[in-house]
């Protein structure tokens, strides 16, 4: 039974990995730099609004969903070891879960909750706001590298299980892609 969940797993494990380093590309390449372009109030004003509007379903699924599935696979990868494609599949979690998950709560939430705090007219916004720009985009630039080695790895794992879309078919639907 398990052993057919794996490509399943693995799959939505890429794409998932993959969007989440799509959304953390687009907001280092896009927002931030648009951010950091606008006036010092407006940017820090903006920034705290999006730390708020971000706490919703579709972004929390998004980024706590490839966890979820990382976790789960991570497990199934250990118990299954001998598997053509374990060791993808663990440093793909591995990836995903130090390098999005430990990093955010580590690094950019503070960041966030730091910047919650500051009136975006005042001296002190304006002094947080030039050093959270640069490190809270850092940190996410390390999120985006780790989602996409993550969804990378995954990938691997997928092809050399020969994971094929077949095998995320039910048996009496399969076709040969």
């Amino acid at each position: 039974m398990t052993a057919r969940l794996i490509p399943g797993l693995t799959f939505l494990a890429a794409l998932s990995c993959g969007l989440a380093a799509g959304i953390f590309y687009a907001f280092s390449s896009l927002v931030m730099r648009a951010l950091a372009s606008i006036a010092l109030p407006a940017g820090i004003a903006a920034m705290q609004s999006i730390n708020l509007s971000v706490i919703n379903p579709w972004f929390m699924t998004a980024f706590f969903g490839p966890a979820v599935v990382c976790c789960v696979l991570a497990v199934i990868s250990m118990l299954h070891w001998n598997r053509q494609g374990a060791a993808f599949i663990l440093a793909g979690s591995a990836f995903y879960l130090a390098g999005t998950m430990v990093v955010t709560f580590a690094f950019n939430v503070p960041l966030n909750d730091m910047l919650a705090t500051v009136d975006p007219a005042s001296a002190e916004g304006a002094s947080q706001w030039a050093g959270y720009l640069t490190t809270w985009t850092n940190w996410n630039h390390v999120r985006a590298a780790a989602a996409l080695l993550a969804a990378a790895s995954f990938t691997v794992a997928f092809c050399l299980a020969g994971g094929g879309f077949e095998n995320l078919l039910p048996h009496r639907v399969q076709t040969k892609c």
